[in-house]
């Protein structure tokens, strides 16, 4: 019988039928943070559980730390010592790789899962963090969970899931120059709203996609949460095997050359039938901004602000008319031009090696405008090193971009550090809800191109102008 390649990772790993559309699920890879992972594991602790494979555990320290140069266990957050030493604490006792402060493997959980080669093909991975989803960039069924799951997940390498449908957005057509793969989330969300793939595991698939390098891969399956997706994954290929090849976790020798040939299968089968179905033109899509506080309240960086009439299948007109108040916009106003406050590149969306060279040539020779706060975080401290020895911190520095350490910082404060009250960013991250990045701080969704181009504007601009000048 034909299968998708859902299907296909949901049958590999399905070891009993629960009943209700439920199953309990194995799972291969567990990936904690200092956020949340200390509590699943002093609550293991607590009883009289340990890891039932602490091999196939990995944890980060990457919500909470802030990003400041000599940065250590003290936090801007009130709490965040206490994060970071508990879980560091506890990781250790389980017999967990914590990949800590001063750790060159520190970083983002989903920056560096696939940076140690962690995330494999095929390999069922959870972390309590929403996206997870990223890494299904790999063709690996990955997926965010709570708390109690991970403690659940961590003593049995199981989890009860109940089966999400499937489904596939098949992108067409070619990416225009100066279009990211962040622009192509934004599109999508736009154009089939923030609930458009609730209860489905969504497959990107098409050329478009396969055009996408491995990088632009993870930001198109990270922001599947925003899709309300349970999470997405693209087929293995060529090019995923060779960013994986050599990595420190990935397999080595004769079992390399028999986990490719095993992955070379996992693809949907070419008959394989889909719960729903969408259909995308790459070549439709423009460099993308948010408008308002949903991921799906985004226009092309040409347009203006929507009436409601326009965009009446994404909701209710009282959100509508909410989101407007809270962004201080009107419908009809012209998104490029607006002016702004600050600039963030950052986040598992787009913080790595790839996202600042773009963002970086752009810069080159540039200033940011006077008054503008730029701020530049890395996924992860490999990709801080790479960046530096590659000449883009200058870059960034010379341009009036701050250069931090890696960690999640501005994606959302909870690491105690925020942009200012009612202060309006152009940033890098995934989500622009209420408050998302400081004390009703109005955010506005964008690739890191689109942030650099408007911090050197001192307003929302397009970046491909800056290309052409």
């Amino acid at each position: 019988m034909a299968q998708s390649l859902f299907e296909k990772l949901w049958s590999h790993h399905a070891i009993a039928d629960l009943g209700d559309g439920a199953a309990l699920v194995l799972i291969d890879r567990i990936f904690l943070h200092e956020r949340t992972g200390g509590i699943a594991l002093t609550s293991l602790e607590e009883a009289a559980r340990t890891p039932f494979a602490p091999r196939q555990a990995f944890c980060t320290m990457d919500h909470v730390v802030d990003t400041l140069p000599g940065r250590s266990d003290r936090t801007l957050m009130p709490t965040g010592t206490q994060f970071i030493q508990t879980t560091r604490e506890a990781a250790r006792k389980a017999g967990i790789t914590v990949f800590d402060l001063g750790d060159e493997r520190q970083g983002i959980v989903h920056v560096i899962s696939p940076e140690q080669g962690i995330v494999l093909p095929g390999l069922t991975l959870v972390c309590p963090d929403s996206h997870t989803c990223t890494q299904g960039a790999f063709g690996a069924l990955a997926w965010g969970i709570g708390s109690s799951e991970a403690e659940h997940g961590l003593a049995t390498s199981t989890l009860r899931v109940v089966k999400p449908k499937a489904m596939r957005v098949n992108i067409s057509g070619v990416l225009a120059p100066g279009v990211t793969a962040k622009d192509l989330a934004l599109h999508i969300l736009a154009k089939h709203s923030s609930m458009g793939a609730r209860g489905h595991a969504v497959e990107y698939a098409g050329g478009a996609v396969r055009a996408l390098d491995i990088e632009a891969r993870m930001t198109l399956c990270n922001m599947a949460t925003e899709f309300s997706a349970f999470t997405a994954m693209i087929a293995p290929d060529d090019a995923v095997f060779e960013y994986i090849k050599g990595r420190p976790f990935s397999p080595k020798g004769a079992a390399w050359d028999d986990a490719v040939t095993h992955w070379r299968t996992l693809r949907s089968d070419d008959d394989a039938i889909f719960d729903a179905e969408i259909g995308v033109d790459a070549s439709e899509v423009s460099p993308m901004v948010t408008w308002g506080t949903n991921p799906q309240q985004a226009m092309p960086i040409d347009g203006r602000v929507p009436a409601f009439e326009a965009v009446s299948g994404q909701g209710q007109r009282a959100s509508h008319d909410r989101a407007l108040g809270y962004m201080d916009l009107a419908p009809g106003t012209a998104l490029e031009g607006l002016k702004i406050d600050a600039a963030f590149i950052g986040s598992c969306t787009n913080s790595r090696i790839a996202d600042l060279r773009r963002a970086a040539r752009l810069l080159a020779g540039r200033k940011v405008a006077p008054g503008i706060k730029a701020i530049c975080v890395p996924g992860s401290t490999a990709v801080k090193r790479q960046a530096e020895a590659e000449g883009l911190a200058d870059i960034f520095r010379s341009a009036g971009f701050e250069w931090r350490e890696s960690g999640c910082s501005m994606c959302f404060f909870a690491g105690g550090e925020s942009f200012g009250y009612r202060e309006r960013v152009v940033t890098s991250t995934n989500r622009n809800f209420e408050s998302r990045q400081g004390p009703e701080t109005r955010s506005h969704l964008a690739s890191p191109e689109t942030v650099a181009a408007s911090a050197i504007a001192g307003c929302l601009a397009d970046p491909r102008k800056l290309v052409r000048s």
